[in-house]
């Protein structure tokens, strides 16, 4: 591939054509080899200076519905992600249900006292000796970082929190941790803040090995936003019920009733709700 064919990312930023990163991107949606060399082909004899990463997006997506529902599903993550809103509430929720799959006790949306004044915390997380206060960013625009006043902000309450903490019988002993989730990007700077104070960072696809789409994938939590078998209406209708992940409709396909899909269609979607559920 001639690499002097510049393509334009949503940030703005001017980058030469990758033609690997595309590949992994569809490794990683489980499409077929035969489907990913179709794929990469057509992308190919459609490059020119000055595309966009969201023309080949759209492109690769919609190549990919067209053979393997599933694989569209898997590779749509990051905008499944930004479907969940738009208040944000959803995402913490998906975070935690994340933590609960890996063993932590969780709260969603509780209020607790600090040392000076009292916080809304968007996700408290318990287990063993340890004790995280969560906040999550979400944004519905994949341009948006978090800069390094979020986790100044977030370590500023965390503080405040685990003061307060401590004082709770047995609390002493335990670990304790500020922790921020987002949907897109943390800024260089938030990074290197975060590691200087010790406070939790998880974003898109930070830290390597245990980026949010590495959990995501690792555990078969898609969120329900994933299937590109349901309608916009009907994903808002069950992320009103409160129901976030593939597996929760798998585990209860009632709701589909619930909601007022026709029984014809209930077999596709349970069946790539069933898919999207097995890890990796």
């Amino acid at each position: 591939m001639n690499n002097t064919i510049n393509i334009v990312k949503h940030s703005g930023d001017v980058v030469p054509f990758d033609v690997i990163k595309l590949i992994d991107s569809l490794r990683r949606a489980k499409a077929s080899e035969e489907l990913i060399q179709q794929i990469v082909e057509e992308v190919k004899a459609s490059l020119y200076d000055g595309m966009t990463t969201k023309q080949i997006y759209k492109m690769a997506f919609k190549m990919l519905k067209g053979k393997s529902s599933v694989s569209a599903s898997r590779y749509k993550l990051k905008k499944a992600l930004m479907e969940l809103g738009p208040t944000g509430f959803p995402f913490e929720k998906f975070v935690g249900k994340i933590l609960q799959e890996e063993g932590f006790e969780t709260e969603v949306g509780v209020i607790v006292q600090g040392h000076c004044v009292s916080h809304e915390i968007d996700v408290a997380a318990l287990k063993n000796d340890k004790h995280y206060m969560i906040e999550c960013k979400y944004h519905s625009d994949k341009g948006r970082f978090c800069d390094v006043k979020i986790p100044l902000y977030i370590q500023s309450r965390f503080i405040d929190v685990e003061i307060q903490w401590k004082k709770q019988p047995g609390h002493d002993t335990k670990f304790h941790q500020g922790w921020v989730f987002t949907n897109t990007r943390f800024t260089t700077d938030a990074i290197q803040y975060a590691k200087c104070m010790g406070l939790g960072l998880t974003s898109w696809d930070y830290p390597k090995n245990n980026s949010l789409k590495y959990r995501i994938d690792r555990a078969g939590l898609h969120p329900l936003t994933s299937l590109t078998t349901l309608t916009k209406t009907e994903k808002s209708k069950l992320l009103e019920r409160g129901i976030v992940l593939c597996k929760e409709l798998h585990n209860t396909p009632t709701l589909l009733s619930q909601i007022g899909i026709d029984k014809i269609r209930h077999k596709k979607i349970l069946e790539d709700s069933e898919a999207l559920c097995k890890n990796f």
